[in-house]
């Protein structure tokens, strides 16, 4: 049997408020991730999402349960560089070029071999005698993305990924991850964008007041959620310049096919109504 590459076992982690008052961040973990999976990793502000996170990268340690990538503790795969991390924030040395920054870090890792790869891997080729502080938000963000995979790691976990790219840079990323995971790179991925996890996860895990609400296939976590719509071209005589006649559209919830309705086309909820209905009424100061 394939060691997973995320197998956590009731994790729980509680911190204290400036004011001494307790909050359990992460309640009773559950977790199994296989090689080689897409998996958005979704929750509002203060479901536990960053805690699980540290977690999973040895950052901080549970106070109870257990965790293991690859089989070994978070930390030890991370030393190993079997783990890489892109965060959100921070990280970068704006005096540095785009090359020398990669390249430092390759020499941290014994892997000089991969800067070029990488380089071409993230579209930072055209970037690379450009300095750091000259760079969009997205193209810093590239950048973080270049990092990771300096030790060409197995699993990559990645905070808000995409922010500050703009729509073809973020395509371009999305076909790298997907390729990277057909060759068994594991991605776990947090984002704000519902669109961009609906459209790249296979499978997507709802956090809400330090636990784990929903997870399933992102299809079926759409489906289960918020029912699904309907939608279709009338025939031309029933559509006016102020829209579709009322009445005819009344008799569509009796019947469509007599209408002579074409194009008739059956979706699941988006995602994002999943979510809304999943979380709905959570908040707290879980981290």
């Amino acid at each position: 049997m394939t060691t997973p590459a995320i197998l956590a076992t009731g994790l729980r982690k509680a911190f204290r408020q400036a004011d001494g008052t307790p909050v359990t961040a992460v309640d009773g973990v559950d977790l199994t991730v296989r090689p080689g999976e897409i998996v958005a990793f979704l929750g509002p502000n203060g479901a536990g999402k960053t805690t699980t996170v540290d977690l999973l990268l040895g950052l901080t340690r549970p106070d109870a349960g257990t965790v293991e990538v690859y089989g070994e503790e978070p930390a030890a795969a991370v030393r190993a560089g079997r783990v890489s991390a892109v965060m959100q924030s921070g990280g970068l040395l704006d005096d540095f070029t785009v090359r020398e920054t990669v390249e430092v870090i390759a020499s941290l890792h014994g892997r000089r071999d991969r800067v070029a790869d990488v380089l071409e891997r993230t579209g930072l080729g055209p970037l690379a005698g450009r300095r750091v502080q000259a760079c969009s938000g997205g193209e810093q963000q590239r950048l973080k993305f270049a990092l990771a995979l300096v030790p060409d790691p197995d699993l990559v976990i990645l905070d808000e990924p995409t922010t500050g790219m703009d729509v073809a840079a973020r395509q371009a990323f999305w076909e790298t991850m997907r390729a990277d995971a057909a060759e068994g790179r594991t991605i776990v991925f947090a984002t704000h964008y519902l669109a961009e996890a609906d459209e790249f996860a296979q499978r997507t895990v709802l956090m809400a007041g330090g636990r784990i609400v929903e997870d399933g296939p992102t299809a079926d976590v759409r489906a289960a959620f918020g029912g699904r719509s309907v939608t279709f071209r009338p025939p031309a005589h029933v559509v006016h310049r102020d829209g579709v006649d009322p009445a005819w559209l009344a008799r569509v919830q009796q019947a469509l096919e007599p209408l002579g309705a074409t194009d008739v086309e059956v979706s699941s909820a988006s995602l994002e109504a999943a979510f809304l209905a999943l979380t709905a009424g959570t908040t707290g100061a879980s981290r």
